[in-house]
């Protein structure tokens, strides 16, 4: 759950945001894969996500769904397959249709882990068409995109590699699903992902690993600190702006606010904060970048800040000397 944006919004400086997300595999599973709802609605009416899936019918439910709701923010899935470049290619489908993927799964691997075997399962295999995400913002006449989440099984890497355009100019964070092994035949690794974010000019904020480990199918017994191999989890990259060791050729106020805003929504509040700190010592004298009031007032209703002693953090002392 954010911290910060309710108070940013209640002081109206969203009012001059328009944030433009990109959700890549977005057929809707789970609640959790409801983007609206999850946090990103308070940008509303200024949001806008765009939806690819390789799954028409999984792209008319989403969109079926949107209409019937009436939500106050454009959202679309579209039925395209993202890859590195034009072209068909097989999609090999599986059991388990979230498990499908245009790389062959490794049934043969996956079967050593329990319960995975029945949802890696190749049922079938289908020719679909794809493009590349700059192509489609180039079509679109999309100039930015702030936030990419990826979940294509096994296939992230070549997704953002065709969208190495929109990540330079454009793209704040991104949250991609990695894998520590090939549970797809030749497919790229984390350590493949991260090696091209990286040079893209991203840092590696964190890998949540929820339900990513495989016990063993031979195994009755799971070790508590030790329960089975990691095999995949969901990776975190954020642009450090605000570094002056490195040259961000989208380093500005505007851009420095949309990536403090993605870190609360993402609950990186730390990151949060020092960007809104940071922009109210260098920007303040602005009043659409002076958050002193909201970092107070925010950091009051924390349970934590309050233990410490509001008056005595540093925080809050320095935040004072620029409360208009």
């Amino acid at each position: 759950m954010s911290v910060f944006l309710k108070s940013l919004k209640k002081s109206g400086h969203l009012d001059r945001i328009h944030m433009t997300l990109c959700i890549v595999g977005s057929r809707k599973l789970e609640n959790q894969d409801d983007y609206g709802t999850q946090g990103w609605n308070i940008f509303a009416p200024n949001l806008t996500i765009y939806g690819f899936d390789a799954d028409p019918e999984a792209c008319d439910r989403a969109n079926a769904d949107l209409e019937a709701r009436q939500v106050n923010w454009v959202e679309k899935h579209i039925p395209l397959a993202l890859w590195n470049c034009e072209g068909t290619f097989p999609l090999y489908v599986t059991n388990f249709t979230g498990c499908s993927s245009l790389y062959p799964p490794n049934e043969s691997y996956v079967e050593r882990f329990s319960g995975y075997l029945d949802l890696f399962k190749l049922i079938t295999t289908v020719e679909i068409d794809t493009t590349t995400l700059d192509n489609f913002c180039a079509s679109e006449g999309i100039e930015e995109i702030d936030f990419i989440h990826l979940d294509v099984q096994g296939a992230e890497l070549q997704v953002l590699e065709g969208a190495s355009s929109v990540l330079e100019r454009s793209v704040l964070a991104v949250m991609t699903e990695v894998n520590f092994t090939e549970l797809y035949i030749n497919q790229p690794l984390f350590s493949d992902v991260d090696v091209y974010l990286r040079k893209q000019g991203f840092t590696l904020g964190d890998l949540a690993i929820t339900t990513g480990r495989g016990c063993r199918t031979i195994s009755p017994i799971i070790y508590k600190l030790h329960p089975g191999f990691l095999l995949w989890a969901d990776a975190f990259y954020f642009r450090d702006l605000i570094r002056t060791d490195v040259f961000h050729n989208i380093s500005t106020p505007a851009r420095i606010l949309k990536l403090a805003c993605i870190a609360d929504v993402l609950n990186f509040t730390d990151y949060a904060l020092e960007l809104l700190a940071y922009l109210t010592r260098n920007y303040g004298d602005d009043k659409n970048y002076n958050f002193a009031k909201n970092i107070i007032d925010t950091l009051s209703t924390i349970p934590e800040a309050i233990q410490q002693g509001l008056d005595s953090l540093p925080i809050i002392v320095e935040m004072r000397n620029y409360v208009r």
